[in-house]
């Protein structure tokens, strides 16, 4: 069976050149999360919609987030919904306590550093300008996820170069036949 994978685009949404729209161009089964607002976003307005995208899923999906997503997958995990999900793969999760975070979201901050009650991995780079490697590590350990750490790649988005980002394609699909029944 193909994995079921929703994408979660982080803030500003994910452009064309970015991997999660070349990923879900080439599997018409994965599917973005959509958001009323992508510029400035409200936690629990973006808890409530990912919510609602997990229970129309027929199965429990694999959730693909990058950047202010990662932090949108651990409120909801902390928000008590009783629908299930196989697991996170959570790619440079930005740092919302930072100074440097961009403004214009509203209730992500403090991050939520409980464990998280499903299998994780934590895909993170040396040099990401939203969030430190210690940090990124730091994240990981609080959440119980797996920790990958793929050399300087900026935000691993299109603009650090990670288009179709191939071998990041390889390594959700690996933890999708890991964990996704």
């Amino acid at each position: 069976m193909s994995p079921l994978v929703l994408t979660l685009a982080g803030l500003w949404n994910s452009g064309p050149q970015h991997w999660q729209t070349h990923w879900e161009a080439r599997h018409p089964q994965w599917s973005r999360v959509p958001h009323r607002e992508w510029q400035t976003p409200d936690k629990d307005e973006w808890v409530a919609e990912l919510d609602r995208a997990i229970a129309a899923c027929e199965r429990p999906p694999v959730l693909a987030a990058h950047s202010l997503a990662c932090t949108l997958v651990a409120h909801w995990a902390a928000s008590g919904s009783p629908h299930k999900i196989a697991g996170a793969f959570l790619v440079a999760p930005s740092d919302v306590e930072a100074p440097s975070y961009p403004s214009g979201t509203t209730g992500f901050a403090p991050m939520p550093l409980q464990a998280l009650p499903f299998p994780s991995l934590v895909v993170a780079s040396g040099d990401d300008p939203y969030v430190s490697f210690a940090r990124a590590r730091a994240f990981a350990a609080a959440w119980g996820s797996d920790f990958t750490m793929i050399g300087d790649a900026g935000h691993i988005n299109g603009d650090a170069g990670y288009g179709p980002w191939p071998d990041g394609e390889q390594l959700l699909l690996d933890f999708c036949a890991a964990h996704q029944p």
